[in-house]
Protein backbone atom coordinates (compact mmCIF):
# COMPACT_ATOMS: atom_id res chain seq x y z
CA UNK A 1 0.00 0.00 0.00
CA UNK A 2 2.79 2.40 0.95
CA UNK A 3 4.63 1.51 -2.27
CA UNK A 4 1.55 2.23 -4.36
CA UNK A 5 0.98 5.54 -2.56
CA UNK A 6 4.60 6.55 -3.14
CA UNK A 7 4.27 5.63 -6.82
CA UNK A 8 1.08 7.69 -7.16
CA UNK A 9 2.72 10.73 -5.49
CA UNK A 10 5.71 10.51 -7.83
CA UNK A 11 3.39 10.18 -10.82
CA UNK A 12 1.35 13.21 -9.77
CA UNK A 13 4.52 15.26 -9.21
CA UNK A 14 5.85 14.29 -12.63
CA UNK A 15 2.56 15.15 -14.31
CA UNK A 16 2.44 18.55 -12.62
CA UNK A 17 6.09 19.23 -13.51
CA UNK A 18 5.61 18.25 -17.15
CA UNK A 19 2.44 20.34 -17.39
CA UNK A 20 4.16 23.41 -15.90
CA UNK A 21 7.17 22.90 -18.18
CA UNK A 22 4.88 22.61 -21.23
CA UNK A 23 2.98 25.78 -20.28
CA UNK A 24 6.24 27.69 -19.83
CA UNK A 25 7.48 26.56 -23.24
CA UNK A 26 4.19 27.60 -24.84
CA UNK A 27 4.36 31.01 -23.14
CA UNK A 28 7.97 31.44 -24.24
CA UNK A 29 6.98 30.65 -27.80
CA UNK A 30 4.85 33.80 -27.87
CA UNK A 31 8.03 35.77 -27.19
CA UNK A 32 10.06 33.92 -29.81
CA UNK A 33 7.31 34.44 -32.40
CA UNK A 34 6.97 38.16 -31.54
CA UNK A 35 10.73 38.60 -31.84
CA UNK A 36 10.73 36.90 -35.27
CA UNK A 37 7.95 39.14 -36.59
CA UNK A 38 9.50 42.37 -35.30
CA UNK A 39 12.93 41.36 -36.60
CA UNK A 40 11.33 40.69 -39.99
CA UNK A 41 10.09 44.30 -40.02
CA UNK A 42 13.52 45.61 -39.12
CA UNK A 43 15.34 43.54 -41.73
CA UNK A 44 12.91 44.51 -44.49
CA UNK A 45 11.19 41.14 -44.85
CA UNK A 46 7.84 42.71 -43.97
CA UNK A 47 6.47 46.25 -43.84
CA UNK A 48 7.32 48.51 -40.91
CA UNK A 49 4.32 48.87 -38.62
CA UNK A 50 4.80 50.42 -35.19
CA UNK A 51 1.28 49.59 -34.00
CA UNK A 52 1.71 45.92 -34.88
CA UNK A 53 5.10 45.79 -33.14
CA UNK A 54 3.65 47.31 -29.97
CA UNK A 55 0.75 44.88 -29.82
CA UNK A 56 3.03 41.92 -30.57
CA UNK A 57 4.94 42.66 -27.36
CA UNK A 58 1.72 42.98 -25.37
CA UNK A 59 0.24 39.81 -26.85
CA UNK A 60 3.41 37.91 -25.95
CA UNK A 61 2.90 38.91 -22.31
CA UNK A 62 -0.84 38.10 -22.14
CA UNK A 63 -0.89 35.08 -24.45
CA UNK A 64 -4.28 33.76 -25.59
CA UNK A 65 -6.09 36.26 -23.35
CA UNK A 66 -5.04 39.14 -25.60
CA UNK A 67 -7.50 39.98 -28.38
CA UNK A 68 -5.68 42.40 -30.67
CA UNK A 69 -8.83 43.04 -32.73
CA UNK A 70 -10.42 44.83 -29.76
CA UNK A 71 -7.57 47.32 -29.56
CA UNK A 72 -7.27 47.73 -33.31
CA UNK A 73 -10.95 48.67 -33.34
CA UNK A 74 -10.35 51.19 -30.56
CA UNK A 75 -7.47 52.72 -32.55
CA UNK A 76 -9.72 52.99 -35.61
CA UNK A 77 -12.43 54.74 -33.59
CA UNK A 78 -9.96 57.26 -32.16
CA UNK A 79 -8.40 58.04 -35.54
CA UNK A 80 -11.88 58.51 -37.05
CA UNK A 81 -12.76 60.78 -34.13
CA UNK A 82 -9.82 63.03 -35.01
CA UNK A 83 -11.02 63.21 -38.63
CA UNK A 84 -14.66 63.84 -37.72
CA UNK A 85 -13.83 66.59 -35.21
CA UNK A 86 -11.15 68.20 -37.39
CA UNK A 87 -11.55 71.97 -37.18
CA UNK A 88 -9.62 74.19 -39.64
CA UNK A 89 -9.95 77.08 -37.15
CA UNK A 90 -8.88 75.13 -34.08
CA UNK A 91 -5.61 77.08 -33.76
CA UNK A 92 -4.13 80.17 -35.43
CA UNK A 93 -1.70 78.70 -37.95
CA UNK A 94 -1.04 79.59 -41.60
CA UNK A 95 2.06 77.58 -42.62
CA UNK A 96 2.11 75.35 -45.69
CA UNK A 97 1.99 72.35 -43.37
CA UNK A 98 -1.24 73.64 -41.78
CA UNK A 99 -3.13 70.38 -42.27
CA UNK A 100 -0.44 68.39 -40.44
CA UNK A 101 -0.19 70.89 -37.57
CA UNK A 102 -3.97 71.11 -37.20
CA UNK A 103 -4.26 67.32 -37.16
CA UNK A 104 -1.66 67.18 -34.37
CA UNK A 105 -3.59 69.88 -32.50
CA UNK A 106 -6.79 67.86 -32.81
CA UNK A 107 -4.99 64.71 -31.71
CA UNK A 108 -3.60 66.57 -28.69
CA UNK A 109 -7.13 67.70 -27.85
CA UNK A 110 -8.36 64.10 -28.00
CA UNK A 111 -5.67 63.17 -25.48
CA UNK A 112 -6.18 66.06 -23.09
CA UNK A 113 -9.78 67.29 -23.24
CA UNK A 114 -13.30 66.16 -22.39
CA UNK A 115 -15.24 66.02 -25.66
CA UNK A 116 -19.05 65.59 -25.68
CA UNK A 117 -20.53 64.00 -28.80
CA UNK A 118 -24.16 63.83 -29.87
CA UNK A 119 -24.48 60.51 -31.70
CA UNK A 120 -28.20 60.89 -32.50
CA UNK A 121 -31.34 62.19 -30.78
CA UNK A 122 -31.23 59.37 -28.24
CA UNK A 123 -27.51 58.75 -27.75
CA UNK A 124 -24.90 61.00 -26.21
CA UNK A 125 -21.20 60.07 -25.83
CA UNK A 126 -18.44 61.75 -23.83
CA UNK A 127 -14.79 61.14 -24.67
CA UNK A 128 -12.64 61.62 -21.57
CA UNK A 129 -8.99 62.72 -21.59
CA UNK A 130 -6.19 60.29 -20.79
CA UNK A 131 -4.52 60.87 -17.44
CA UNK A 132 -1.17 59.99 -15.92
CA UNK A 133 -1.23 56.96 -13.65
CA UNK A 134 1.09 57.51 -10.69
CA UNK A 135 0.48 53.96 -9.44
CA UNK A 136 3.40 51.76 -10.55
CA UNK A 137 4.51 54.15 -13.35
CA UNK A 138 7.49 51.95 -14.30
CA UNK A 139 5.59 48.65 -14.34
CA UNK A 140 7.67 47.22 -11.52
CA UNK A 141 4.77 45.37 -9.90
CA UNK A 142 2.88 44.63 -13.10
CA UNK A 143 4.58 45.07 -16.46
CA UNK A 144 1.21 45.38 -18.23
CA UNK A 145 0.86 48.84 -16.62
CA UNK A 146 3.21 49.98 -19.41
CA UNK A 147 0.87 48.77 -22.17
CA UNK A 148 -1.14 50.74 -24.71
CA UNK A 149 -3.91 48.16 -24.24
CA UNK A 150 -4.06 49.05 -20.53
CA UNK A 151 -4.26 52.76 -21.43
CA UNK A 152 -7.11 52.12 -23.88
CA UNK A 153 -8.98 49.97 -21.36
CA UNK A 154 -8.64 52.30 -18.34
CA UNK A 155 -7.88 55.78 -19.68
CA UNK A 156 -4.77 55.84 -17.48
CA UNK A 157 -1.22 55.64 -18.79
CA UNK A 158 2.38 56.68 -18.28
CA UNK A 159 5.35 58.05 -20.19
CA UNK A 160 5.54 54.77 -22.10
CA UNK A 161 1.96 54.05 -23.16
CA UNK A 162 0.87 57.67 -23.75
CA UNK A 163 3.52 58.58 -26.37
CA UNK A 164 3.20 55.10 -27.90
CA UNK A 165 -0.54 55.58 -28.42
CA UNK A 166 0.03 59.09 -29.78
CA UNK A 167 2.51 57.78 -32.35
CA UNK A 168 0.21 54.90 -33.30
CA UNK A 169 -2.61 57.35 -34.00
CA UNK A 170 -0.31 59.75 -35.86
CA UNK A 171 0.79 56.85 -38.06
CA UNK A 172 -2.85 55.93 -38.68
CA UNK A 173 -3.53 59.55 -39.67
CA UNK A 174 -0.38 59.56 -41.85
CA UNK A 175 1.25 62.55 -40.18
CA UNK A 176 4.91 62.61 -39.03
CA UNK A 177 5.58 61.92 -35.37
CA UNK A 178 8.79 61.06 -33.52
CA UNK A 179 9.52 59.46 -30.18
CA UNK A 180 12.41 60.87 -28.13
CA UNK A 181 14.14 59.79 -24.91
CA UNK A 182 14.88 61.53 -21.64
CA UNK A 183 16.08 59.66 -18.52
CA UNK A 184 13.43 57.03 -17.64
CA UNK A 185 11.11 58.83 -20.04
CA UNK A 186 9.68 58.90 -23.57
CA UNK A 187 8.06 61.97 -25.11
CA UNK A 188 6.98 63.29 -28.52
CA UNK A 189 8.95 65.61 -30.81
CA UNK A 190 7.17 67.30 -33.72
CA UNK A 191 8.11 69.81 -36.40
CA UNK A 192 6.18 72.69 -37.89
CA UNK A 193 7.23 75.12 -40.60
CA UNK A 194 6.60 78.21 -38.47
CA UNK A 195 7.97 77.09 -35.11
CA UNK A 196 10.57 74.42 -35.96
CA UNK A 197 10.99 71.47 -33.59
CA UNK A 198 8.82 71.43 -30.48
CA UNK A 199 8.13 69.00 -27.64
CA UNK A 200 4.75 67.48 -26.81
CA UNK A 201 4.47 66.11 -23.28
CA UNK A 202 1.42 63.93 -22.67
CA UNK A 203 2.01 63.13 -19.00
CA UNK A 204 1.06 66.70 -18.09
CA UNK A 205 -0.59 67.92 -21.33
CA UNK A 206 1.95 70.59 -22.22
CA UNK A 207 4.52 71.79 -24.74
CA UNK A 208 7.68 72.14 -22.67
CA UNK A 209 10.90 73.79 -23.77
CA UNK A 210 14.11 71.79 -23.92
CA UNK A 211 15.16 73.45 -20.66
CA UNK A 212 12.46 71.48 -18.83
CA UNK A 213 13.87 68.20 -20.12
CA UNK A 214 17.38 69.22 -19.11
CA UNK A 215 16.12 70.42 -15.71
CA UNK A 216 15.98 66.83 -14.55
CA UNK A 217 19.67 67.24 -13.81
CA UNK A 218 20.49 63.86 -15.32
CA UNK A 219 21.15 64.93 -18.90
CA UNK A 220 24.71 65.97 -19.61
CA UNK A 221 25.88 67.85 -22.68
CA UNK A 222 27.73 64.69 -23.71
CA UNK A 223 24.51 62.67 -23.51
CA UNK A 224 22.78 65.12 -25.85
CA UNK A 225 25.75 65.40 -28.20
CA UNK A 226 26.03 61.62 -28.43
CA UNK A 227 22.33 61.13 -29.13
CA UNK A 228 21.34 59.34 -25.90
CA UNK A 229 18.61 61.86 -25.15
CA UNK A 230 16.45 64.51 -26.86
CA UNK A 231 17.03 63.09 -30.36
CA UNK A 232 14.29 61.76 -32.63
CA UNK A 233 13.81 58.06 -33.33
CA UNK A 234 12.96 57.13 -36.89
CA UNK A 235 10.27 54.49 -37.50
CA UNK A 236 12.72 51.59 -37.67
CA UNK A 237 14.36 52.68 -34.41
CA UNK A 238 10.97 53.07 -32.71
CA UNK A 239 10.04 49.54 -33.79
CA UNK A 240 13.43 48.24 -32.65
CA UNK A 241 12.71 49.75 -29.24
CA UNK A 242 9.68 47.45 -29.04
CA UNK A 243 12.15 44.56 -28.77
CA UNK A 244 13.37 46.18 -25.56
CA UNK A 245 9.77 46.10 -24.29
CA UNK A 246 9.66 42.45 -25.31
CA UNK A 247 12.83 41.78 -23.32
CA UNK A 248 11.45 43.45 -20.20
CA UNK A 249 8.19 41.55 -20.54
CA UNK A 250 10.17 38.30 -20.79
CA UNK A 251 12.06 39.12 -17.58
CA UNK A 252 8.84 39.90 -15.72
CA UNK A 253 7.27 36.68 -16.98
CA UNK A 254 10.13 34.23 -16.55
CA UNK A 255 12.63 35.91 -14.25
CA UNK A 256 16.25 36.79 -14.97
CA UNK A 257 17.84 33.37 -14.59
CA UNK A 258 18.46 32.96 -18.33
CA UNK A 259 19.58 36.18 -20.03
CA UNK A 260 20.00 34.74 -23.54
CA UNK A 261 16.71 36.03 -25.00
CA UNK A 262 17.06 39.44 -23.34
CA UNK A 263 20.60 39.89 -24.67
CA UNK A 264 19.44 38.82 -28.14
CA UNK A 265 16.67 41.45 -28.11
CA UNK A 266 19.03 44.18 -26.89
CA UNK A 267 21.67 43.33 -29.49
CA UNK A 268 19.08 43.63 -32.25
CA UNK A 269 17.89 46.99 -30.89
CA UNK A 270 21.49 48.23 -30.89
CA UNK A 271 21.99 47.02 -34.45
CA UNK A 272 19.42 49.57 -35.62
CA UNK A 273 19.89 52.17 -32.88
CA UNK A 274 23.49 51.94 -31.59
CA UNK A 275 23.02 54.59 -28.89
CA UNK A 276 19.77 53.27 -27.44
CA UNK A 277 20.68 53.91 -23.82
CA UNK A 278 17.96 51.66 -22.42
CA UNK A 279 19.02 48.70 -24.57
CA UNK A 280 22.64 49.07 -23.46
CA UNK A 281 21.62 49.32 -19.83
CA UNK A 282 19.15 46.41 -19.96
CA UNK A 283 21.73 44.18 -21.64
CA UNK A 284 24.48 45.02 -19.13
CA UNK A 285 22.18 44.54 -16.14
CA UNK A 286 20.96 41.18 -17.46
CA UNK A 287 24.56 40.05 -17.82
CA UNK A 288 25.50 41.36 -14.36
CA UNK A 289 22.58 39.60 -12.68
CA UNK A 290 23.46 36.30 -14.36
CA UNK A 291 27.14 36.54 -13.41
CA UNK A 292 26.26 37.49 -9.82
CA UNK A 293 23.93 34.49 -9.68
CA UNK A 294 26.72 32.16 -10.88
CA UNK A 295 29.20 33.62 -8.38
CA UNK A 296 26.76 32.99 -5.54
CA UNK A 297 26.14 29.45 -6.81
CA UNK A 298 29.88 28.70 -6.90
CA UNK A 299 30.54 30.41 -3.57
CA UNK A 300 32.94 33.03 -4.91
CA UNK A 301 33.18 36.81 -4.89
CA UNK A 302 35.72 36.88 -7.71
CA UNK A 303 34.14 36.75 -11.20
CA UNK A 304 37.45 35.59 -12.67
CA UNK A 305 36.87 32.24 -10.96
CA UNK A 306 34.14 31.67 -13.56
CA UNK A 307 36.37 32.43 -16.55
CA UNK A 308 37.17 28.77 -17.08
CA UNK A 309 33.99 29.02 -19.14
CA UNK A 310 34.95 31.21 -22.12
CA UNK A 311 31.29 32.18 -22.71
CA UNK A 312 31.09 33.67 -19.21
CA UNK A 313 34.45 35.39 -19.66
CA UNK A 314 33.24 37.00 -22.90
CA UNK A 315 29.95 38.01 -21.26
CA UNK A 316 31.79 39.68 -18.38
CA UNK A 317 34.05 41.59 -20.77
CA UNK A 318 31.07 42.68 -22.87
CA UNK A 319 29.25 43.84 -19.73
CA UNK A 320 32.24 45.89 -18.56
CA UNK A 321 32.67 47.48 -21.98
CA UNK A 322 28.97 48.41 -22.09
CA UNK A 323 29.09 50.12 -18.69
CA UNK A 324 32.23 52.02 -19.74
CA UNK A 325 30.58 53.10 -23.00
CA UNK A 326 27.44 54.25 -21.18
CA UNK A 327 29.56 56.43 -18.90
CA UNK A 328 31.56 57.82 -21.84
CA UNK A 329 28.35 58.67 -23.71
CA UNK A 330 27.11 60.66 -20.72
CA UNK A 331 24.59 58.31 -19.07
CA UNK A 332 23.69 58.95 -15.43
CA UNK A 333 21.12 56.90 -13.50
CA UNK A 334 18.04 58.88 -12.43
CA UNK A 335 16.27 57.77 -9.19
CA UNK A 336 12.49 57.23 -9.38
CA UNK A 337 11.85 59.91 -6.74
CA UNK A 338 13.75 62.48 -8.79
CA UNK A 339 11.82 61.48 -11.90
CA UNK A 340 8.43 62.07 -10.25
CA UNK A 341 9.61 65.45 -8.93
CA UNK A 342 10.83 66.36 -12.42
CA UNK A 343 7.45 65.45 -13.96
CA UNK A 344 5.81 67.91 -11.56
CA UNK A 345 8.14 70.79 -12.42
CA UNK A 346 6.12 72.00 -15.37
CA UNK A 347 2.93 72.21 -13.31
CA UNK A 348 4.66 74.09 -10.51
CA UNK A 349 6.59 76.47 -12.78
CA UNK A 350 4.67 76.71 -16.10
CA UNK A 351 5.94 80.20 -16.92
CA UNK A 352 9.49 78.89 -16.80
CA UNK A 353 9.08 75.69 -18.77
CA UNK A 354 6.14 76.03 -21.20
CA UNK A 355 7.14 77.05 -24.72
CA UNK A 356 5.44 80.41 -25.24
CA UNK A 357 6.57 80.59 -28.88
CA UNK A 358 4.25 77.76 -29.86
CA UNK A 359 0.72 78.88 -30.54
CA UNK A 360 -0.64 75.43 -31.17
CA UNK A 361 -2.61 74.78 -28.00
CA UNK A 362 -6.15 73.99 -29.15
CA UNK A 363 -9.10 75.87 -27.76
CA UNK A 364 -10.93 74.00 -24.99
Amino acid sequence: MKTNLKYICVLIFNLLFVNAWTQTKEQEQYYFDAYAQIEAMLSGKKALNFKEAVFLTEQAFHGDEFDVSVYNQEISILSELVKILFDPNLIPYSGKDKNIVLTHAMLFKIFTSTIPLQIDSNHFYVHHPYVYDFDDPFGQRDWSNMFVSKLLATGKGNCHSLPYLYKILADELEIPCYLAFAPNHIYIKLFSEQTGWYNTELTNASFPVDAWIMASGYISIDAIRNGLYMDTLNTRQAIANCLLDLAHGYQHKFGRGNPEFVIKCCNTVLEYHPVNVNAMLTKAEAQKHYIDMLMKKHGTKNPEDLFIDTVIAEMYLDMEQTYVRLHQLGYRRMPEKMYLEWIGLIKNEPDKYVNKNIEITPKK
